[in-house]
């Protein structure tokens, strides 16, 4: 499934379907959000897509919507060795959004990212665009379209320090096929159930 056409008729075939089968689960998050902490459901962030290329990712809004000015926490840490994930003490973080972090249920709107056209179902975790062009490898992770899961997801998730994560998303820039993601999207539900790495 190498011609992009092909991933992409796949890709909006499903983001489609799942929409239209998780319009429930869809629902009661965004009702839980909404319902429980002033603000909106949604929260938007940009992102390095395909080429680098910024767009606005859709997640479920897991923070208090206000933050004081100085109280903003980056959104990973990074480094040598350095582990991907939310820092663990962020008092922002809802109980609604441990939540729905600790299961992956924040991800589910970039489904719509999916039928944009922004993100595959599968592939590479897509980083804010200040650490997507980092030295070394990593840049080689922006040959396709960012997912919404990956071989990072399933593999650890945050367990896995940075290099790590590079190495599995070049191998899935290098070895993607229609049966390789049919795979990664076959281990996401396990991986998303047990929380395996969720920060």
């Amino acid at each position: 499934m190498r011609a992009p056409s092909a991933k992409r008729a796949f890709d909006l075939t499903g983001s489609l379907l799942l929409l239209l089968l998780l319009a429930p689960l869809l629902g009661a998050c965004a009702a839980a959000v909404a319902f429980t902490s002033p603000g909106g459901a949604f929260s938007r962030q940009v992102r390095a897509g395909r080429g680098g290329e910024p767009f606005e990712l859709l997640k479920f809004r897991t923070t208090r919507a206000s933050t004081a000015p100085g109280r903003a926490r980056p959104a990973v840490l990074h480094g040598n060795g350095g582990r991907l994930f939310p820092l663990p003490a962020d008092p922002r973080v809802t109980p609604v959004g441990r939540v729905l972090r600790r299961f992956a249920l924040d991800e589910l709107p970039q489904l719509v990212n999916v039928v944009r056209g922004e993100m595959s179902l599968v592939g590479p975790r897509p980083l804010p665009v200040a650490d997507s062009g980092r030295t070394g490898l990593a840049p080689g992770r922006l040959g396709v379209r960012p997912g919404i899961t990956g071989l990072w997801q399933v593999s650890g998730r945050s367990d896995l320090p940075w290099n790590e994560m590079v190495l599995l998303d070049l191998e899935y820039v290098d070895r993607h096929c229609l049966g390789l993601d049919l795979t990664i999207l076959a281990r996401t539900v396990p991986a998303a159930l047990t929380a395996r790495g969720a920060r």
